[in-house]
C-alpha cells in the first residue's frame, strides 16, 4: 500500500521544485519553468560541489551543459561547418555552398555571463547555421576563454583578436567576405564584448575594413546600477536572477566573490564613492534615458553612503572595455548601425534601452527590437525540446534585420 503513494509524492515535489510564479505576460511559462529548474538543479549541485572543495560550481556546470549541448562539427548539402582558428581563437566557421562569390559575415559572440557555453553549443550551431543559409552569409562563432580561469580583459582581448582577423584581407579572401557587408554579434555576454568590440575597432584609424552593422542580442552593459527598472521588476524572473548576474560580473571581473551583496545594494556606487567619477552616472541615469512606459512606478536606489574603495578594488567596473554603456558620446557617434534586441522579463532591458538612447543621441542608425513577451535568452531557445514562440519571433526578426541591413 505505501508503494502507491511514492509515485504521486514524487510527482508532487517535482512539481512543486518546477513551479514557479512567473508575471502573466511571460510566453509559454511551463517551458521556461522546466528550463529554470534545470538549470537551477544545475546550479544547485555547482554550489555542492564548490563548497565540498570538488571543483569551481561554473567548471561543473559547464562539464554539464558541454555533455549535454556540444556537439562535432557537421556540414550539410547547403553549410560547410568546420572547427578553425581565428586570430589565435577558436571558432566554429559557417560557409554557405554555392550562392553568391562574395558573402556576407558575421562574427559571432555567444552568451553565458563570460563563464559558461560555448559557440559548439547545439543551440549556436543551429542559430549559426540558419543565419548561413538564410542570409548566404559566412558565420564564424567565437569560442573566447571563460571565467573563472580567465577574466577580465581576457574575453574582451579574445573577441578583438578574432574581430581584427575578421576583417582582415587574408580571412577575407579565405572565405571570400564581401569587405562593406560585414557584421559582429552576440547576445547576452557576448553582446557585451560585440558592443566592446563595435567600440574599440571604430576608432582603429589603421584599420582598411570596418564592420558595416552591430547586432546585439539583450546585450550585458553595465555594473553599477543593479536597480534599474528592470532589475527591480524581474529580480526574480527565469533564467537570468539579479544575484546571478551580479555573480557573473563578479567572476568576470575577477574580483571578490563576496562582494555580491554590495553590488545588489549599490554600495559600490554610492555618492561619496571614490574613483567614480561624476560624469559616469549621466550615461545610466535610467530615469532621463528610459521613457516612462519602461520605468513605470520604479524609483533609483542611490546610496549617499556606500562601502568605500569598492571601485577602487575593482576598477573594471567603470573600464568601458568591460561596460559599454559607459562610453562617451564620441565614441558611440563612430560605431556602426545598430541592432538591439531587448526582453520585457529580463533584468538586462533597460541596459539595452539605454545603449539605445545614448546610440540615438550620439547619431547612430538604431533599431530598437523589443518583445513584450520575452524573457532573458529566449532566442536561443527557438528549436525543440524547449524551443519558444518568442524565440523563433525573435530569431527570425533578427536575422531578417541582418537580411535588410547587411
Amino acid at each position: 500500500m505505501k508503494l502507491r503513494w511514492i509515485g504521486p509524492v514524487l510527482l508532487s515535489a517535482a512539481a512543486y521544485y518546477v513551479y514557479l510564479p512567473l508575471p502573466s505576460g511571460v510566453n509559454e511559462p511551463w517551458k521556461l519553468m522546466l528550463l529554470d529548474a534545470m538549470f537551477r538543479g544545475c546550479m544547485t549541485v555547482g554550489d555542492m560541489a564548490h563548497a565540498l572543495g570538488v571543483c569551481h560550481r561554473v567548471n561543473l556546470l559547464n562539464k554539464v551543459v558541454s555533455w549535454v549541448e556540444v556537439i562535432e562539427a557537421r556540414s550539410s548539402p547547403s553549410v560547410h561547418v568546420t572547427d578553425s582558428l581565428l586570430g589565435g581563437v577558436p571558432a566554429r566557421v559557417f560557409q554557405p555552398i554555392g550562392g553568391k562569390k562574395l558573402k556576407r559575415g558575421v562574427v559571432y559572440f555567444h552568451g553565458g555571463g563570460w563563464a559558461l557555453a560555448s559557440g559548439r553549443m547545439r543551440s549556436y550551431d543551429l542559430l549559426c547555421r540558419k543565419m548561413a543559409e538564410d542570409l548566404d552569409a559566412v558565420i564564424m562563432s567565437v569560442d573566447y576563454r571563460l571565467a573563472p580561469e580567465a577574466v577580465f580583459p581576457a574575453q574582451y582581448h579574445d573577441a578583438l583578436a578574432a574581430s581584427r582577423a575578421f576583417l582582415s584581407a587574408e580571412v577575407r579572401r579565405r572565405h571570400g567576405l564581401d569587405p562593406e557587408r560585414l557584421c559582429v554579434s552576440g547576445d547576452s555576454a557576448g553582446g557585451n564584448l560585440a558592443a566592446a568590440v563595435a567600440q574599440e575597432l571604430a576608432q582603429d584609424a589603421s584599420l582598411e575594413v570596418r564592420f558595416k552593422t552591430q547586432a546585439l542580442v539583450y546585450p550585458v552593459l553595465q555594473a553599477l546600477d543593479f536597480f534599474t527598472s528592470s532589475y527591480q521588476q524581474n529580480h526574480n524572473v527565469p533564467i537570468l536572477y539579479r544575484p546571478v548576474m551580479a555573480r557573473f560580473w563578479l567572476q568576470y571581473l575577477g574580483a571578490d566573490p563576496a562582494l555580491e551583496p554590495l553590488l545588489l545594494a549599490n554600495n559600490h556606487s554610492s555618492l561619496d564613492q571614490a574613483g567614480l567619477p561624476p560624469r559616469i552616472r549621466p550615461k545610466l541615469d535610467w530615469t532621463a534615458l528610459l521613457p516612462a512606459e519602461r520605468r513605470k512606478h520604479y524609483r533609483p536606489v542611490v546610496k549617499a553612503t556606500g562601502t568605500p574603495g569598492v571601485v577602487a578594488a575593482v576598477p573594471a567596473l567603470t573600464d568601458v572595455r568591460a561596460a559599454p554603456l559607459l562610453a562617451d558620446q564620441g565614441v558611440l557617434g563612430r560605431t556602426p548601425k545598430a541592432y538591439v534586441m531587448t526582453c520585457e522579463f529580463d533584468v538586462l532591458r533597460d541596459d539595452g534601452l539605454m545603449y539605445v538612447r545614448r546610440l540615438r543621441d550620439a547619431g547612430v542608425e538604431v533599431t530598437s527590437d523589443h518583445y513584450e513577451d520575452g524573457f532573458h535568452g529566449c532566442m536561443v531557445f527557438a528549436y525543440p525540446p524547449l524551443s519558444s514562440d518568442v524565440g523563433r519571433r525573435s530569431m527570425d526578426n533578427y536575422i531578417r534585420w541582418l537580411d535588410h541591413n547587411l
